[in-house]
């Protein structure tokens, strides 16, 4: 078997942002924040890793033909949108919005007290110019105890993820101190994007720390050793191009 390809994407390497309302960071290529070298990895096109102020947030505005994942890490993010729904998402929460022909929708911090931190990850369509759909759904905690928990995953998969319209899962992982799990990507033309939410882990002999990333191209199999008690999410998508 070919050695394995990867690359490393520490936490320090992102583009930031830094305004009175957002602090973002981002893992690729996104608004004022231009990396030639980092502009996707095959069908995933952004990760940011968003801190919103009490009361703030990201006024009306349009997307069509992409797939929209927002992971709340703290605090409550509240969503409006053109086709009707209006939800609040809570840590434990994963909301999938498929802006497909077209929406516009809006993101607040619901809370006039704390801050909201939410990852939104934009990943391409499989197919273009879909009516508009969202989904949310709650996964419990325990269920990702040193053990992988599928929380997006294809339309036509019998797994129990929010559905998106691509070939591509994402699974959290909550990992114990000198435990080990194996992940295993999906299909052998995906890649695996393993974004370090918390604590540190060592993958394919690299030691991670919070909000570091490895982007793993070839493998089919990926081990992950807790150095401490970690939080992990695995992005399993196509690496077609953009």
């Amino acid at each position: 078997m070919d050695e394995m390809k990867y690359q490393i994407h520490r936490a320090s390497s992102r583009g930031v942002i830094d305004q009175d309302w957002l602090q973002s960071s981002h893992s690729f290529s996104f608004g004022s924040y231009h990396d030639p070298e980092r502009m996707g990895f095959g069908l995933l096109r952004v990760l940011n890793d968003d801190v919103v102020a009490p009361g703030k947030g990201f006024d009306t505005h349009p997307h069509c033909d992409m797939e929209i994942v927002s992971i709340p890490l703290q605090g409550t993010l509240y969503h409006k949108d053109s086709v009707g729904h209006e939800q609040r998402i809570q840590p434990g929460e994963v909301q999938l919005m498929s802006a497909g022909t077209g929406v516009y929708h809006s993101e607040y911090n619901a809370s006039d007290l704390e801050h909201v931190n939410f990852l939104q990850i934009w990943v391409m369509p499989d197919k273009k110019g879909i009516a508009p759909r969202y989904d949310q759904k709650k996964f419990t905690r325990k269920d990702r105890q040193n053990q992988l928990q599928t929380i997006v995953s294809p339309i036509d998969s019998g797994d129990g993820g929010v559905k998106i319209n691509q070939q591509a899962y994402f699974s959290l992982l909550d990992l114990d101190m000198g435990a080990r799990v194996k992940y295993s990507k999906k299909w052998l033309d995906n890649g695996v994007y393993i974004f370090l939410l918390e604590g540190e882990v060592r993958v394919a002999g690299v030691h991670l720390h919070r909000r570091d990333a490895i982007a793993v191209e070839n493998s089919m199999d990926v081990e992950i050793l807790g150095v401490s008690a970690a939080q992990l999410l695995m992005i399993d998508v196509p690496l077609r191009e953009l």
